[in-house]
This record gives structure tokens, sequence and C-alpha cells, in this order.
């Protein structure tokens, strides 16, 4: 049957949204399908910001990236990388053209909401042993409770031993428990305080033990017999726990959700999932004329501050350093670098869930299934503490994504004065470059176990290539 004027019509000026699974053909869905594979072995692999920064080495070691400081000099095509402190790290493929005319920059951030140890955290009271921990990031207390947990992290001696931990994620091994009340005596106390407070801060403590050591003639067995344990294993004292990294995160697999195996369950999504599909768009960047940039940094959940997060000059001492191996040193080369400059802030944004549609402006809201989500500003109620990105920007990001056939759709964090967030988008726009929020929309954001579309992670892929191979 003919289309009648207004069919045609509507179909040539409204923004039609569709899921992307109605678009792709076979070919491509297997793709999509061998791709968040691929994600989730890393995911498996990289539950904190550390290992992200390791693992991702490793893979740029294979695909012949050198590292920065052991270069004398750039060239047009030298893909190098620059790690600072084991947290975070800046990978680069030279372009064609001068610094000093603006890079193609994607970053995204490997630290997740979690659970840290604190400086003297072992204890026994009541014949169980005990650590204390502190959480880091914006979480639900309540939802990491009753949660099987891995260890994972760094003790450092005063001698510069560094030993490394992993407890939880093979078969074999135990894992840590946070306890909480049975209903049969919540009722009266717990039960009536707010969600929020539900389970209290000085609440999360692991259970670590409960056997004592094998001599009544000492006090406090049981914290003895696991520090004998740790001792034995790892040779560290208890004041060793005051140079440590420990992180407790859940000690679960990410594995596909469904009956039709469309989405991804895991740990840490935010942020790793654009890490991983920034990563693997920067290896497979050739000859761009613009040097491309990738960013996995770190402290994006406290605020991007510390020397390994994005408000650091760290950044720009990698920047520096590929100016002076590139012969561009000059004054003010680096306002002319940041002026040029364009950065996507890959980061997750909080997809539609029918279930709470309520939180949600549904126009406004990204879906999954539809692709990557362009948000043109963060921030919270009037857009307070917001990076805008212009228009004129919008614009040129769209047209790189029709050209290549990224799905998208534009998206806002939850109702007007009832949700919002921040980036660090702002870290690049406070430096004077054009940037705006692309990331995959995630269902659970900062739980203990996130959902998302394997057609929006792999479409992630493809829109940060896009973009740093123009």
């Amino acid at each position: 049957m003919e289309k009648t004027e207004g069919e045609i019509l509507q179909e040539r000026l409204f923004n039609n949204k569709k899921s992307g699974w109605n678009k792709i053909f076979e070919e491509e869905k297997r793709e999509v399908f061998k791709f968040a594979d691929d994600y989730m072995f890393y995911l498996n692999q990289s539950k904190t910001e550390k290992e992200i920064v390791s693992n991702s080495k490793e893979i740029l070691l294979k695909n012949d990236f050198k590292d920065l400081r052991e270069v004398q000099e750039l060239k047009a095509g030298d893909r190098v990388f620059w790690v600072n402190r084991d947290r975070s790290i800046y990978i680069a493929v030279i372009g064609s053209d001068k610094l000093e005319n603006g890079l193609k920059m994607v970053g995204a951030h490997g630290d997740s909401p979690r659970i840290d140890l604190k400086q003297n955290p072992l204890y026994e009271q009541n014949e169980v042993g005990l650590l204390k921990t502190h959480y880091y990031g914006g979480i639900k207390k309540y939802q990491w409770v009753t949660t099987p947990l891995s260890l994972h992290g760094t003790v450092v001696k005063t001698n510069g031993e560094r030993v490394s931990i992993s407890i939880g994620e093979e078969e074999k091994d135990p894992v840590f428990y946070i306890t909480d009340l049975p209903p049969h005596l919540s009722h009266s106390g717990q039960d009536s305080r707010k969600l929020s407070e539900g389970i209290e801060g000085e609440e999360l403590n692991i259970v670590a033990g409960t056997i004592p050591f094998d001599d009544e003639k000492v006090s406090e067995r049981i914290k003895l017999n696991i520090l004998k344990i740790l001792n034995d294993k790892y040779g560290i004292k208890e004041v060793d726990f005051t140079s440590s990294e420990l992180e407790f995160v859940p000690a679960y697999k990410a594995k596909s959700v469904g009956f039709d195996e469309s989405l991804i369950g895991g740990y840490g999504q935010d942020d790793k999932v654009c890490c991983y599909t920034s990563l693997r768009a920067i290896l497979e960047v050739q000859n761009p004329s613009k040097t491309a940039i990738c960013i996995l940094t770190d402290k994006e959940e406290i605020g991007f501050c510390g020397v390994t997060g994005m408000e650091s000059k760290s950044f720009e001492r990698f920047i520096v350093e590929l100016l002076e191996k590139n012969g561009e040193i000059a004054p003010g080369i680096m306002e002319k670098v940041y002026e040029n400059s364009e950065a996507i802030s890959a980061d997750v944004d909080a997809g539609f869930d029918p279930t709470f549609s309520s939180y949600y402006d549904p126009i406004n809201a990204c879906r999954l299934g539809h692709g990557v989500c362009i948000c043109k500003y963060t921030g919270s109620k009037g857009k307070s503490a917001a990076s805008e990105a212009p228009a004129e920007y919008v614009a040129e990001i769209r047209g790189i994504f029709d050209e290549n056939k990224v799905s998208y759709c534009s998206s806002e964090l939850g109702k007007v004065d009832k949700g919002g967030g921040g980036t660090i988008a702002v870290t690049f726009a406070n430096r004077g470059i054009n940037t705006i929020d692309i990331g995959v929309p995630v269902l659970s954001m900062h739980s203990p176990y996130e959902l998302t579309s394997k057609f929006d992670v792999y479409n992630a892929y493809k829109a940060y290539k896009a973009f740093l191979q123009q």
C-alpha cells in the first residue's frame, strides 16, 4: 500500500527510536557477541584500577605499543603509552599533523565503587575475626552485605617490597562476607531505618575467620591465627596494613544474562566497559591525521582527585613528553594543544529501567539496545557543576557517528531535580577542550552486579574508533 503524505513526512522528520537489534544482520550479530565474550574475559581479569592498567599494558605490548619513557623521538604512526603510578595509563597513536594543532582524546576511568580496608583493619570480637572497612565511591551500602567478596590489592613493606594479593577469584579460593541481621531480629530496629541507612558505614565489617591459634596463654587468638596465615603466605605483619591498598570487590564472574543472552552482567562496568571499548578502539587506529589519545584514569568515583586522577598534573606531564619527543616545545604551546583538541568523556549513563520508570524522563532516557548515549551535559538540578558541550560540537559528533553507522541516542541522567552526576568531562572542559560525554547505558549502576547490552557495548567500540580515526 502506498504511503500517505503524513506517513512520508513523519518518517522524514521524526527522530524514530528503535532497538538496534532490529537493524543488524546475522553476521554483525555474531561480531557483537564475539566482542562481548572478549570484553567479559577482560572484565573478569580486571576488577581494580591497577588490574585495568596492568592488563591493558600487556595488551598494548602485544600490539606493538612501546613505553613512551623508552622512546627518544616520535614520528607519525608511532604507538606509545605512559603509565602513571600503576593506576592510570595514557595511550597515543601519533598523527601526521602537529600536536599543537590538536589531539583527539577518549578518556575513561578504571576505578569503580568498592569496599576498602582501613589502615588498622583487623580485630577480634566475640570469637569472630573481623576487618574494618571504608567504602569507596557512591554505593547503596545494603547491596554489599551477604555478598561473596574477593580481596585484591597490594601491600608495600618499608624495604620497598611489594606483595600482590588476590583471594576469592579462583574456584578453590575462600571468599569474604559482610553479615546482615535476619528478618526475625531486624523488625524492632533496623527495619525502621531509611533505606539509605539500612546498613551504616561502620557496619560494613568483613568476616575474616573464627579459628583460634592453638595457645591458650595468648590473647586475641583468632586475630593471631589470621596474622600467622598472612605471614606464612605473604610475609606480612599487622603493621604492614598501614602501607597497603586492599580492596574488596564482588567475587561474581561477568556472564551473559537473559534467555537470549543479549545482556552482560558484571561488577565494575561503570566504567570498565568504556575502558575496554576505548582500548580496543585505539588498537585499531591507523595513520590518523590528529594524534589519537586513549586515557584510562583513576579516582573518578571520588572526584577525579589525587596524583592518578584527571585533575592531576600528571596528564600534562604526558602531553609535555609527547611534545618534547615530537620536537614541538615552544612558549604557550600547551594552551594551543588544548584549544585545538577534542575529547570524549567515555562514561556510562543510567539506562531506562522499566521497573522504576517514574525516576526517568522516558523521552530523554537512554535505553538498552539503542547504542551509545550522547549526554550533552552532566551536573544536577540546574545543570550545577555541569560540563555542557557546544551545539556545534554535538553536531560534529553526530556527523561522525552517522557516517560510520554508529547507533546512538541522546540522554539525560534522570528527571530534573531528581537525578544527575559528574564525569571527567569537566576536567577536559576546564583545560579549554571541547568535550562531550558518550558511553554505554547501564542498569543498576554502582551495584555489585551491573547490566549492559551487548549491542551497546559493541557500538561504544565503533563510536570511539570512528572518533579517534578522524
